[in-house]
């Protein structure tokens, strides 16, 4: 160790004080060089995880590592792809079910099929708007999701869950449209209860 420092300190008597030889005074700047670490603030400049990144020699260049990268790469990859599949079915779907909903009649006999009910609306007419309704909900639906989804995608973020939250959301909305007319009509009410008994 070297000898104490005679420069005044605080009290105009000179500073007996050894000078610092583990950084114990040193500025950040300083200290980062001695260990060796590279700034933080340059690390998430260049979207960097700190605690993956080895020391690196004093002086050198912050670069995008590739360990770091590569696994924020392949989720944002993964979440495309699932992003895309999901909107792709929702797009079959919709585009499948529409024209089934505009004809509501056959919409309808298909459901009492289904049911195994023997029974028809007592004013078919009157479920029409309903299906149209039902239809563009699930078309304003599904094209409000791809815009989201864009969006979302194109800033950086994790995206698969909105096609998903959203065809679960507007598919429940458009179904119970499309039941309005069903479960308002007594005409079906007594053909189910025949049916049950």
């Amino acid at each position: 160790m070297s000898g104490p420092d005679d420069r005044p300190g605080t009290h105009g008597a000179p500073d007996l004080r050894p000078r610092p030889q583990y950084g114990e005074y040193a500025t950040p700047e300083e200290q980062r060089a001695r260990i060796q670490r590279p700034d933080m603030t340059q690390l998430l400049d260049a979207g960097q995880d700190p605690d993956a990144v080895t020391a690196v020699p004093a002086g050198a260049a912050v670069a995008p590592a590739a360990k770091a990268g590569a696994p924020v790469r392949r989720g944002r990859f993964a979440d495309l792809v699932a992003t895309t599949a999901l909107l792709v079915y929702g797009l079959v779907n919709v585009v499948s079910g529409i024209p089934g909903m505009i004809d509501y009649e056959s919409y309808v006999g298909t459901v009492f099929g289904l049911l195994g009910v023997d029974a028809e609306l007592a004013d078919p007419a009157a479920g029409r708007p309903w299906g149209l309704a039902a239809a563009l909900i699930l078309a304003i639906g599904w094209l409000a999701t791809a815009y989201l989804s864009w969006r979302s995608l194109r800033r950086g973020r994790i995206t698969w869950w909105i096609p998903l939250v959203a065809g679960i959301v507007f598919t429940f909305v458009s179904g119970t449209l499309l039941m309005v007319p069903i479960v308002s009509d007594p005409t079906v009410w007594n053909a189910i209860l025949d049916t049950a008994r």
